[in-house]
């Protein structure tokens, strides 16, 4: 009965620190996704973004709202600032 009662804490104890380490990779993941959403917004308000300048390209609805995402810390909207830089010739920013 011993040997079954630590075999089972065991199990569990493993599956405890598993979980854990797994959780901790994820938010890493995380908050690298939200720093580089920051870096891609960051960029499209220096060069795309409002103000009344002649030679900034225009860009649509969905770049701003997608810019309004990240800074919210929703990272969906990184694929659309991505594009509107790309499609400005603006390089991207490092990732993480």
């Amino acid at each position: 009965m011993t040997k079954m009662i630590t075999k089972t804490m065991t199990l569990t104890v493993g599956s405890v620190l598993a979980a854990a380490f797994l959780l901790a990779a994820g938010a890493s993941a995380d908050t690298k996704q939200a720093a580089y959403c920051d870096a891609v917004v960051q960029k499209y308000e220096r060069y795309l973004g409002g103000g009344p300048a002649k030679n900034r390209p225009s860009t649509g609805l969905e770049t701003r709202h997608a810019a309004e995402q990240c800074k919210a810390g929703d990272t969906s909207g990184i694929a659309a600032i991505e594009k509107a830089l790309q499609n400005a010739k603006i390089s991207l920013p490092p990732r993480g």
